[in-house]
């Protein structure tokens, strides 16, 4: 096994426990770090890829997005609103510091057009 499998297939591990924990708890988003995880089982192994893409977490999280299909328009706000009370956290933090204020604004503006405009919504 080579260092890169490796690598993949712990940030796969742990990027999945996180978003399992973000399925559960309301302030932490899952679909960033299933994400994460079906990326490295995708290119880690192939076992690991087909046994994440049978889970409930990710058909209830992931499978449309990845299809194409888009999101449901609840699960959005729910990924816009997380991020947006991160990144204020995250500007309040840093009031003293201009540029960093700048770059978290810039980051929070590029979230929101993502989201809004690339992102389809899909209707259950």
């Amino acid at each position: 096994m080579t260092i890169k499998k490796i690598f993949l297939i712990t940030t796969g591990t742990i990027s999945l426990g996180i978003g399992a924990i973000g399925a559960v708890l309301p302030f932490l988003p899952s679909f960033p770090f299933l994400l994460l995880s079906a990326c490295c089982f995708a290119k880690s192994s192939k076992k690991l890829d087909l046994w994440f893409k049978n889970t409930k977490l990710y058909r209830d999280n992931l499978e449309s997005y990845v299809k194409g299909e888009g999101m449901t328009k609840s699960v959005k706000i729910k990924i816009m609103l997380i991020v947006t009370a991160l990144l204020g956290f995250a500007a309040v933090m840093m009031r003293s510091i201009l540029w960093g204020q700048i770059v978290i604004t810039i980051i929070w503006l590029f979230h929101m057009l993502y989201f809004t405009a690339f992102v389809k919504t899909k209707t259950r």
